[in-house]
């Protein structure tokens, strides 16, 4: 079994442009680069887990994420292992996307779907999120949890999966966090 880093994309790995699937407009963090390499330094795979209702909502067809993916691997050198995303939305104006699914944020089907295509073992994975969302779907599916609070989450709704392991200001500070012991061995 393998351990995995599942991170959002949008207000976590890159800035948060509503609905963009525009790649001249997808923007690193300044600390993404460098936290997926330590990632993948530390035995992790990677993978993306994100909501896209931009789909649901008609806004974009679902066939342009591929490019969202391309790019997004692009500019972390071509180190992500996965991109799983839910174009779904209950409220979705698209006949095809208007559901109710499990496989969107707070539901942990994305993450189990990619836990069984990578043979992840979720308890020694982590979910990396800026809203509490991402940090109930991480604790869904069993792993362990980061909320990156950098002012996305404004809701802050409490519940049983709500509580993350560690909330952290950015990913550098997760990565101190997450990567102390694996680097510690890599290092001997």
């Amino acid at each position: 079994m393998r351990k995995a880093i599942f991170i959002d994309k949008d207000g976590t790995l890159i800035r948060d442009v509503p609905y963009n699937i525009e790649t001249a407009k997808i923007e690193l963090y300044p600390d993404s680069l460098r936290f997926v390499t330590e990632a993948k330094a530390s035995g992790y795979l990677v993978i993306v887990i994100s909501n896209q209702s931009g789909v649901a909502q008609g806004y974009f067809p679902e066939s342009a994420l591929k490019d969202v993916y391309t790019q997004l691997n692009q500019l972390l050198d071509y180190q992500l292992d996965g991109f799983y995303y839910c174009p779904h939305h209950p409220q979705g104006s698209s006949r095809d996307y208007a559901i109710d699914c499990g496989c969107r944020k707070p539901a942990p089907g994305l993450l189990l779907k990619a836990a069984a295509d990578w043979s992840v073992d979720l308890e020694n994975s982590w979910m990396i999120g800026d809203i509490l969302n991402d940090v109930e779907a991480g604790n869904r599916a069993g792993c362990k949890t980061v909320l990156i609070n950098n002012g996305n989450e404004t809701e802050w709704e409490k519940g049983e999966y709500r509580l993350p392991v560690f909330t952290v200001s950015d990913l550098n500070e997760a990565a101190g966090l997450i990567f102390k012991d694996s680097l510690t061995d890599n290092e001997q």
